[in-house]
């Protein structure tokens, strides 16, 4: 017998598949080294000598990919295709190819070819899985991946996918059991605990979420996400100085992180005792190192003849879903003036409900961008010669103010979504009200240059159609009930010392707070009332609802109690298109003077107290006029009907003209 090994790929008693295996694996011995030219030589020798032999052209498509010559891989493999059509190896890596660059149907279709060849095939039955979940065929793609998982039990790799699947799918137990299965055999994963403390967050597990975040963080003091979510995390629970606490100690390990400082920055307009002018000193600083960042932002050139053509409007958001961004959203995008203005959105966020599908459909343009890093997202706006770019995030939700520092737009603004500064001197607008921002009282605070709208910067649209009662529940109780819908971060330490006043003045009133977790929220705002001298049973604390249940609420609330520094805007709205009157103490902040700002376009000017003192006295005397709450009640909703909160067609084109000014002030080279 011949020692085949012994013979080189030249000897005339090899066979051309044999002396192309010999050739075969030099180039993997080559490609093992990192010499990967060399390794595609010998492949190439391989297939020339073999051209039938499906086993070189597929090393030199893998080969050809590695270096990045795609269309040479391709190639590569539909000649091992041409020879063996039915190949399992040929079908599975051109199928992952072509899965990589967006060719779906036609990767899907490969792959399944392979599993036909070779159903014990892990590897193509995960990228067939991927496939299908970028289709929307989640649930066939859940039953691959677990059928990989049978193949191959103990692919971390694999149940990672499955959970992404799962949490798609909204199984979010089952993609947090996946991942509790990955960690057993991979517990150093710290990407894996993260993905597991924001599915426990979801899961409402915070406590066992704080604990992965921390443990995330302590295992790697570099990981800013971890740091952004705990931060979250501590948020929502009202824990405000404790989440100030996380960002700093993230900044301390990230110094150079812009995003971890933007986050503070969002934190402060929730603390009293930060002043008006520190804040926007802080804002102003962030500004300059972002701008620093992008020395060279994009130029355009002036056309003062266009100033009357169809402008092309971009809006920029992470909120484009159930959120109040997304609700004061639609009634913009469903009356702009098709004529004159397009309509782009660039939804940033991979939170996507049924709403979002209403806002898309009402969009000229949707772009969904989540994936885009901020210099893609930049160039892809540039590259939609966007006239004006609209930010409606600001500090808040998925900030992208990367994106506005490179100026990837002539006219930029900021509107909606962040009630102050954004620092930035290349946004050139905030769109705001005289209400929100009195002429001299916030120019100072800002480097935007101030719009104001000239009847109110909001535009109302009740989410549902909710029936109120026409009764206030101090005729049905014979005591007042106060309340406050707002998130609990905003129900500051001020906040609770102003509202211990009131129920301390008025001993048979009863407070009720909605929207407030039970755990650590609600036994913190329990702790704080009570130690003011207010017994646990005149406080009612609701949880989380369905819309429906959380308007339903306001029947129960004669008057509701809007919080400091932070003012509500949705939440004003609704109480008052509720029935419910809202008492209010704005202050030097914009963004604690919305609620002052909806107020007075519903025409309730003796709602907005003053002082802190003021505050207290007024609920004192409209929790004793019954007739007047009685006559609120069956006449509000029909007065914020009429009022300019929900004219849309009256704010849509007040806005245009907005607009259009700015984009005139543009063209002709007038500074904003």
């Amino acid at each position: 017998m011949v020692d085949w090994l012994s013979k080189q790929p030249g000897d005339a008693s090899l066979s051309a598949d044999e002396a192309a295996d010999r050739l075969i694996a030099e180039g993997n011995r080559a490609e093992d080294a990192g010499e990967l030219l060399q390794a595609c030589e010998l492949y190439r020798r391989a297939a020339a000598l073999a051209s039938r032999y499906p086993k070189a052209h597929i090393n030199l498509g893998i080969g050809l990919e590695a270096m990045g010559d795609m269309a040479g891989a391709i190639g590569s493999y539909e000649q091992a295709l041409a020879c063996d059509p039915a190949n399992p190896a040929a079908n599975y890596n051109l199928g992952k190819l072509l899965y990589a660059r967006g060719e779906l149907p036609q990767a899907e279709r490969l792959l399944e070819q392979a599993l036909r060849s070779r159903p014990d095939f892990p590897d193509a039955r995960i990228v067939y899985a991927y496939v299908l979940q970028a289709q929307g065929k989640l649930e066939a793609a859940a039953v691959e991946l677990r059928g990989a998982l049978r193949q191959r039990p103990r692919d971390v790799g694999a149940r990672a996918a499955l959970f992404h699947m799962l949490e798609a799918k909204g199984d979010l137990a089952g993609a947090a059991a996946e991942l509790e299965a990955v960690l057993k055999e991979k517990p150093d994963w710290t990407e894996a605990l993260y993905n597991y403390g924001t599915t426990l967050m979801k899961l409402e597990r915070d406590a066992e979420a704080e604990a992965a975040l921390r443990s995330v963080i302590a295992r790697d003091p570099g990981f800013l996400r971890a740091y952004r979510m705990l931060g979250n995390l501590l948020h929502r629970h009202g824990q405000v100085g404790e989440m100030l606490q996380v960002c700093r100690a993230g900044r301390a390990c990230l110094p150079d992180s812009l995003e971890l400082e933007s986050f503070e920055l969002l934190e402060l307009n929730f603390i009293e005792s930060v002043s008006a002018d520190a804040l926007s000193g802080l804002h102003r600083s962030f500004g300059e190192r972002l701008e620093r960042a992008h020395p060279q932002p994009f130029k355009f050139q002036r056309d003062r003849a266009a100033t009357q053509r169809r402008l092309r409007v971009g809006y920029v958001s992470g909120d484009f879903n159930y959120h109040p961004v997304g609700l004061f959203m639609l009634p913009l995008l469903e009356h702009h003036d098709r004529k004159r203005f397009e309509a782009y959105c660039y939804a940033t966020s991979t939170k996507v409900d049924d709403f979002t599908q209403r806002l898309s459909a009402r969009a000229d343009v949707w772009r969904d961008v989540r994936a885009l890093s901020e210099a893609q997202l930049a160039e892809a706006i540039r590259d939609d010669r966007i006239d004006i770019l609209v930010d409606l995030a600001g500090h808040s939700g998925v900030p992208r103010l990367g994106v506005f520092a490179q100026q990837a737009a002539p006219v930029q603004a900021s509107w909606l979504g962040y009630l102050n500064t954004t620092g930035l001197s290349r946004i050139q607008y905030r769109i705001t009200d005289h209400h929100c921002d009195p002429v001299g009282l916030t120019e100072r605070l800002h480097t935007e240059r101030l719009v104001r709208l000239p009847n109110s910067q909001w535009c109302y649209r009740p989410f549902v159609s909710v029936p109120h009662s026409p009764t206030p529940p101090l005729e049905r109780n014979g005591h007042v009930t106060f309340g406050s819908f707002n998130q609990i971060a905003k129900i500051s330490p001020a906040t609770r010392a102003l509202w211990a006043q009131i129920l301390n003045r008025l001993p048979d009133s009863r407070l009720v707070v909605a929207g407030v977790a039970e755990g650590r929220a609600a036994d913190g705002l329990r702790r704080d009332l009570g130690a003011a001298g207010i017994a646990g049973a005149r406080l009612t604390i609701v949880p989380f609802l369905p819309v429906h249940d959380y308007l339903r609420w306001y029947d129960a609330v004669d008057i509701a109690l809007d919080p400091t520094p932070y003012s509500g805007g949705t939440t004003t709205c609704d109480a008052l298109w509720m029935g419910v009157p809202v008492l209010t103490v704005p202050g030097p902040r914009p963004a604690s003077r919305s609620a002052a700002s909806i107020l007075m376009t519903v025409g309730l000017p003796e709602w907005i107290a003053s002082t802190p003192g003021d505050y207290v006295q007024r609920a004192m005397e409209f929790s004793r006029e019954p007739k007047l709450l009685s006559s609120l009640r069956v006449s509000l909703r029909e007065r914020t009907r009429a009022s300019p909160l929900m004219d849309e067609v009256r704010f849509t084109r007040d806005l245009e003209l907005a607009y259009r000014e700015m984009w005139r002030r543009w063209c002709e080279g007038v500074p904003a």
